[in-house]
């Protein structure tokens, strides 16, 4: 009888926790690889919620026509945005630079983790000119949050 009550609790919880509905948040962090410290580099978060339904059209191979949104309209106005050190500066690459946007980063983390999120996922990625002399770039990293709601 004991056994069945610990399958049966065991079962009721996985239940509960398999439809328990999860929120997601993504925090972004674009730091320049722009030789000479030119380039920006900041740390993203937005506040406020769009419905991806609202800027999405279905096209087919009759329908020519696209069903163009504002720009203004997708735009997010409310965000956090929290400045970050470039990679390099005059002298070159600043090591320093990295392990204070390091700790900047950490510190986010661990205060979305304070606040019932957890890291889900890190995705990054780099962009850079590549052509002649390739004098542009960023370092893009994506953090994907998830909590309970």
């Amino acid at each position: 009888m004991k056994k069945l009550l610990t399958v049966l609790s065991i079962s009721l919880i996985s239940f509960i926790q398999s439809n328990a509905q999860v929120e997601y948040k993504i925090v972004t962090s674009v730091e320049s690889i722009v030789p000479n410290g030119l380039g920006r580099s900041r740390m993203i978060s937005a506040n406020d919620t769009k419905d991806y339904k609202e800027f999405t059209t279905t096209q087919t191979e009759d329908d020519n026509t696209r069903n163009k949104s504002k720009r203004d309209e997708i735009r997010v106005k409310g965000f956090d945005e929290t400045k970050l050190l470039n990679f390099y500066n005059l002298g070159g690459i600043r090591f320093q630079n990295i392990a204070a946007n390091d700790a900047i980063i950490t510190s986010k983390i661990n205060t979305m983790i304070e606040e019932g999120w957890e890291l889900a996922f890190v995705t990054s990625a780099v962009e850079s000119e590549g052509g002649k002399g390739d004098g542009k770039g960023i370092f893009i990293t994506r953090y994907i949050f998830k909590r309970n709601k």
